[in-house]
């Protein structure tokens, strides 16, 4: 039986300051580098949740010595030629990230294994992954022609290549990087629009030669990587649905602490401001690795518009949040070039417009993306999370503006990237 989470806060509004947990993308890529760099890396913010202690898992199983008090992390590794051959299926559970990146990494490490994932994840196609990593020359069979898991890899020397992505997808971008560390000669991959650039950061911080012209990613391959020390800052993809919670309740004024600011992630700022919000930057930092800073949110008249283009990769994950705004926007919004969603945890496209048309909302799925007249009326009622954490709390924050309440489907699921979410969102909400 699916557990359920009945909740109502439709007289309420946001107000007060908080410090969301760590970024997943990065918590997931500074494990990762850890584990391939010889040496002592120390992690601070790191996020907790199930994809997170996922990759944790398969690095252990590696042979790489992984410390966690809470949000901090250290990870022991002698380096990845000094890996150690799992004796067991390494999983990934339902984190693409986790799966997506360790073919990469796998691919070109001196060892054989089996990645497997959960039920959701043996579902999702891996080819655009796999396909590039085979011109390289990697070892990896599976069903579909290698387009499911569980997938065999048998690491091994690679040979570099010039990549053009046919769609900008930063796991895809990031698991050729990774296999490029280990290829001979230098690796590029090039992109029509760019995605997020974390890895990019974090290899350089690592020690890494890799550099960037244009739309160009070049990665030089036989880099000796060194532990180092990581901050993770708070994943403005978490902040988001607040943050949009707090554009379209009246009277509400929010503050985030500490929140990334990577240009290539704060896609959801610019649209907040477009659409009509109050948005305030302050104190950001700059420099090697991650930009962060304090945003500040604000209640403002919200009008449709179109969501297209570059502004897409900068604000994938946020999407489902942007969509239940533009519910209570004036007017249309109309979402594009956004099919990538189809292919997350869940088909993103359909869930959100379902679970939304369920609860009085005027949306209409197209092939990439979706058409949302408003502002509408939300009633309230029971909303299905797919088992997707970014549905689950879409689900959640539509009832703060929802007539009646919202009971929300297998609402564990957000625990995948915002573990204390419920109890922020409690923390937050006051009422008139």
């Amino acid at each position: 039986m699916v557990s359920t989470k009945t909740i109502h806060y439709s007289k309420s509004m946001l107000h007060g300051e908080l410090s969301v947990p760590g970024d997943k993308s990065i918590s997931h890529r500074a494990v990762m580098i850890g584990s391939i760099a010889e040496g002592t890396t120390s992690i601070a913010g790191f996020l907790d949740g199930d994809d997170c202690l996922r990759t944790i898992d398969i690095f252990k199983r590696l042979g790489v010595s992984i410390e966690r008090n809470g949000t901090e992390v250290t990870v022991i590794s002698p380096g990845m030629r000094q890996w150690q051959e799992p004796s067991a299926d390494l999983y990934a559970g339902n984190s693409g990230t986790t799966a997506r990146l360790m073919l990469g990494i796998l691919a070109g490490s001196n060892i054989k294994s089996v990645l497997t994932g959960d039920e959701s994840l043996s579902k999702r196609p891996m080819d655009r992954v796999t396909l590039p990593l085979l011109k390289m020359g990697a070892e990896i069979k599976g069903e579909q022609e290698s387009n499911l898991l569980p997938l065999s890899i048998t690491g091994k020397s690679l040979t570099a290549i010039d990549y053009a992505m046919p769609i900008a997808s930063a796991q895809v971008k990031s698991a050729i990087l990774f296999a490029g560390l280990n290829a001979e000669g230098t690796t590029s991959v090039s992109e029509k629009t760019v995605s997020r650039d974390h890895t990019e950061r974090m290899l350089e911080q690592f020690g890494a030669t890799i550099g960037k012209e244009d739309n160009t990613v070049f990665v030089k391959g036989g880099s000796q990587l060194h532990g180092t020390t990581v901050q993770v800052p708070g994943d403005i993809s978490s902040a988001a649905f607040f943050m949009a919670a707090t554009a379209m309740i009246k009277g509400s004024s929010v503050t985030f602490k500490g929140v990334g600011l990577n240009p290539t992630r704060t896609g959801i700022l610019d649209i907040l401001q477009s659409m009509g919000a109050r948005v305030e930057i302050k104190d950001e930092t700059k420099g090697i690795g991650e930009p962060s800073g304090t945003v500040t949110i604000t209640y403002g008249t919200l009008q449709g518009m179109e969501i297209k283009g570059e502004v897409i990769p900068r604000l994938i994950d946020e999407l489902p949040i942007i969509a239940l705004l533009a519910t209570q926007a004036s007017g249309k919004t109309v979402i594009k070039d956004a099919g990538e969603l189809r292919v997350k945890e869940t088909d993103r496209i359909e869930a959100v417009t379902n679970e939304l048309i369920k609860i009085g909302a005027d949306v209409q799925a197209t092939a990439d993306g979706m058409i949302i007249h408003g502002p509408t009326v939300l009633t309230g009622g029971q909303m299905a999370s797919y088992g997707d954490h970014r549905i689950g709390m879409m689900a959640a924050i539509a009832s703060l503006v929802s007539l009646q309440p919202i009971t929300i489907e297998d609402p564990a699921c957000i625990s995948i990237s915002y573990p204390q979410f419920f109890e922020d969102l409690e923390i937050l909400a006051v009422n008139k």
